[in-house]
């Protein structure tokens, strides 16, 4: 990842260790943007991506633990470096297990803190590009008409028309159109293309 295009929100509330990490990712060539409270970074209105956020765990409003699980009940995926003057192993243990990138104790080497960042925004842009997928799938899965979707299933589970049409109580002919439809609007050309915009949209097999 180009370091040039990569943001970094921080939330640190010491003003001169905010400043000087600042100083330290910009000479990175990293964009920064930086808070002094948890509340502050919650209420952006949009977090850009890609991008990652280096959290320190002890903050003034919210517990930098809390606001991970905020941003994963809010399904923001956005990867997270702690940072910590007061790290134990339960404390990494419990972050790492949320789905944090790292957890760095204070104080920490600059090469240190860049190739966690880089890992970070590595992942995030791996992240936005599944998102950008499963965007896509689910807007095709949309074009087809209920009954389209539960043919979908059966085929997704690999069943044969004849059994798909016993299923559904209809005839084999017409799931053969069914199927042709699925396959023309979800724009695939194989069961294993199809298999795979299923699975990107969240669609589970029928059993």
């Amino acid at each position: 990842m180009s370091a040039q295009k990569a943001l970094v929100y921080i939330v640190e509330d010491a003003p001169s260790f905010r400043k000087s990490t600042e100083r330290l990712l910009r000479a990175s060539g990293f964009e920064t943007v930086s808070f002094d409270s948890a509340n502050a970074f919650l209420a952006l209105p949009h977090i850009r991506r890609p991008a990652c956020l280096l959290l320190d765990v002890r903050l003034p409003d919210i517990d930098g633990l809390d606001l991970q699980q905020e941003l994963v009940k809010r399904g923001n995926r956005l990867p997270i470096v702690f940072m910590t003057g007061h790290g134990n192993i339960p404390l990494s243990v419990r972050a790492m297990k949320q789905g944090a990138e790292d957890f760095l104790p204070k104080p920490f080497k600059a090469e240190v803190l860049q190739n966690a960042i880089l890992r970070a925004l590595e992942r995030d842009t791996q992240n936005v590009e599944k998102e950008i997928e499963a965007a896509r799938a689910k807007s095709l899965i949309e074009t087809l008409t209920p009954r389209e979707k539960e043919v979908l299933r059966w085929v997704i589970a690999g069943k044969p028309n004849k059994q798909i049409a016993f299923a559904l109580g209809t005839t084999e002919k017409t799931i053969k159109v069914h199927r042709s439809r699925v396959m023309q609007k979800t724009k695939v050309s194989s069961v294993a293309e199809l298999v795979r915009l299923a699975e990107q949209a969240g669609i589970s097999p029928a059993v």
